[in-house]
């Protein structure tokens, strides 16, 4: 194999590691892409270690309330679930990845039903589908009526547990470990509370599989849990790795509005529930976006994020409304019985008036730049789920394709990494790590730079200035202000390591905080670099798609003095990873 990266050698600031563990393959992330891969490993003999940062139910997964999109309904085919990504993707699709998508998917989806994940049945006994935004037919599977993601999370969890795959939980993982040829050798990490193990240490292992799900905390309202800072986009930049398309940030259109100073992880309102037939009415109840598309209310959902910021600008309102009142209380009850529940904490009910409503930060649909199989730019490590960009997304998510992606992915992982075991390859040993620095508190005089670390308090800095300048509207200007803000924390972090040594105190909150500056840093480039508007990525100075200038892919690593180095594709398809075995070449 070779590496299209250049190593950087930059850390996080961390003690040396106390303690280790060595495994075939380490899985950093216990949704449904971690867990998926996890499970496959293990079945095929090799010693996996999952890794996740809190308990191994407590990830993005368990918060999916739609359902997992397959060509699973009568009449429905994946040429047909193909197309309807592809114009949700807005021309930024590669179409291999996404043809992968759509016919390995219905399949998968019934593999994870024999492992024990229990989905909501029609009364003639098959699955019952409902649409959302962007599919033209009913292909989303559900369970328990609007706790989707809770379900797929207990099945793989008992999965895991009934096969005593070892886990370790509340476990913050730091940075990649390498061997002197720069191949992976495992990661180090640092676990929380008591345990078997405290403190810093390391997993060795030839292949890590980075599962970590998003980083939608880079924003002060999102439907994303407080785990989500980014950590493996981060890690994967400090290693080296290329990552794209972090500008496409799908803005979820129905967000339950509670205040316009509302920070941290928002409830959701799924769009299944517009699915079901819920109408986007403003203040007056006027529906506003019957004429805007086709699929009004049920458009994909950067075109409905859209329309609800526009009419909020138009009626200078702080939020829209979805009405669903004609649903009655049964539906209510039995169909979306944790929205309902969700609304009347707050004190809305949703069966007797609207629900008010406004775009949050949810998914991200770039990250770690893989290649069908899920392999890095960096040998040894592969990424799937939110925190990988394997081309299925382009510039917006369809509705339901992130489970359906972390479960396909997440399989194909597991069989290269099989595949490579057998073969006696890099994956039938575990290299020797680079030696850790005794102190990396001293800034080093060598090519290893440490990477400054953020006092806790500049999360909540870093997260208002997105929200400001990188959120569901941008500007060349609001962007400009954005990077430089962003680039002053930075920089302030920076001469305090490189001038007198100093940096703030290791720990979760510093390095989460680091991690999110990091990940702002290339979301807020490729953001300016982009001088378009095409899917989630919308420029209100430019206001255009430009296919001739734009339709292709902004790659971003990051260079060892901590400076980014940023390149564009020549096509909407992903070059390789050059990855690729000899007989693949």
């Amino acid at each position: 194999m070779t590496s299209t990266g250049t190593s950087t050698g930059i850390r996080l600031h961390a003690p040396a590691p106390g303690w280790s563990v060595t495994a075939d393959v380490v899985v950093v992330g216990s949704g449904v892409a971690g867990l998926t891969a996890a499970l496959r490993c293990d079945a095929a003999g090799l010693r996996t270690v999952v890794v996740t940062k809190a308990r191994l139910d407590d990830g993005s997964t368990r918060w999916a309330q739609g359902g997992i999109a397959a060509a699973l309904g009568e009449g429905d085919t994946p040429e047909q679930h193909l197309d309807d990504t592809l114009v949700a993707g807005a021309g930024l699709c590669d179409e291999d990845a996404v043809r992968i998508l759509v016919t390995e998917g219905p399949d998968a989806v019934r593999r994870l039903i024999e492992t024990g994940a229990h989905f909501d049945e029609s009364e003639e006994g098959g699955l019952e589908l409902t649409r959302e935004g962007g599919h033209h037919r009913r292909r989303i599977a559900h369970a328990g009526g609007d706790a989707t993601g809770a379900e797929i999370s207990r099945a793989l969890v008992e999965a895991v547990r009934a096969r005593g795959l070892r886990t370790v939980e509340n476990a913050l993982v730091l940075d990649l470990l390498t061997d002197t040829e720069g191949r992976t050798a495992g990661v180090t990490l640092h676990v929380m509370g008591e345990g078997q193990h405290d403190g810093v240490g390391a997993v060795h292992a030839p292949a890590v599989v980075l599962a970590t799900g998003g980083m939608g905390q880079v924003f002060s309202a999102t439907t994303n849990p407080s785990v989500s800072t980014g950590d493996g986009v981060a890690l994967a930049l400090r290693a080296g790795a290329e990552v794209s398309d972090l500008e496409f940030v799908q803005f979820h259109p129905t967000v339950l509005f509670l205040g316009a100073d509302a920070e941290g992880q928002q409830p959701l309102v799924s769009e299944a529930v517009r699915g079901e037939g819920a109408h986007l009415v403003d203040a007056g109840g006027v529906r506003f976006m019957t004429g805007q598309h086709e699929l009004a209310e049920l458009a994909p959902r950067d075109i409905v994020a859209k329309g609800i910021m526009r009419r909020m600008q138009e009626q200078d309102a702080e939020h829209m409304y979805l009405d669903a009142r004609h649903f009655g209380s049964h539906m209510w009850e039995h169909r979306f019985p944790t929205i309902l529940a969700a609304c009347r904490a707050h004190g809305i009910d949703p069966v007797h008036e609207p629900i008010p409503v406004a775009p949050a930060a949810h998914y991200a649909s770039g990250g770690v730049r893989t290649d069908s199989r899920g392999r890095t730019t960096v040998p040894g490590l592969y990424a799937c789920g939110e925190v990988a960009c394997t081309g299925v997304h382009g510039a917006n998510r369809l509705a339901s394709n992130s489970l359906l992606e972390g479960l396909v992915y997440a399989e194909r992982i597991a069989a290269d990494i099989v595949s490579g075991h057998e073969e006696n390859s890099l994956h039938a040993r575990v290299p020797a790590p680079v030696a850790h620095p005794e102190k990396p508190e001293e800034p080093e005089k060598s090519e290893k730079p440490a990477h400054p670390l953020l006092a806790p308090e500049a999360r909540f800095a870093i997260q208002r200035i997105m929200t400001d300048g990188a959120g569901v509207l941008r500007s060349a200007a609001s962007l400009e202000t954005a990077a430089e803000r962003i680039q002053q924390l930075h920089t302030e972090a920076r001469d305090a390591l490189d001038v007198n040594g100093k940096t703030a105190e290791p720990g979760v909150d510093t390095w989460e905080a680091t991690n999110l500056l990091c990940v702002a840093r290339v979301l807020v480039a490729a953001a300016r670099l982009r001088e378009e508007t095409r899917g989630c990525h919308w420029r209100e100075d430019k206001g255009e798609r430009d296919d001739t200038n734009w339709r292709r892919h902004i790659v971003v690593r990051l260079n060892p003095d901590r400076t980014l180095a940023v390149h564009t594709t020549d096509t909407p398809d992903f070059p390789p990873t050059q990855q690729s075995r000899p007989q693949e070449q």
